[in-house]
């Protein structure tokens, strides 16, 4: 499997893990003053989705960019290409 694939499927397993947390965050504050591990539990999976979530968010222009820069590899410099059309007597 891929990094990506197990980045995507970690992020859904986070966002369960997460949505549990706080239901339980609340469910103890009905009961009365909750101690201090439920209610900090949920923001550990919360910056493991932030993290994971930056990822994917930017994934998609990283991989233009990367198609973009093998295209320029592939077709040579665009330097090059548009230096030796402008050097052929036009002034």
């Amino acid at each position: 499997m891929h990094l990506n694939a197990w980045i995507r499927q970690g992020h859904r397993w986070l966002s369960i893990i997460f949505t549990v947390t706080v239901v339980a965050n609340f469910v103890a504050m009905g009961l009365g003053e909750p101690p201090a591990l439920v209610v900090y539990s949920p923001l550990l999976p919360l910056f493991l989705l932030l993290f994971s979530g930056l990822y994917m968010f930017a994934l998609p222009y990283a991989a233009k960019a990367h198609r973009r820069l093998r295209t320029v590899r592939q077709e040579g410099s665009p330097l090059t290409s548009s230096s030796a059309s402008s050097s052929d007597g036009a002034c």
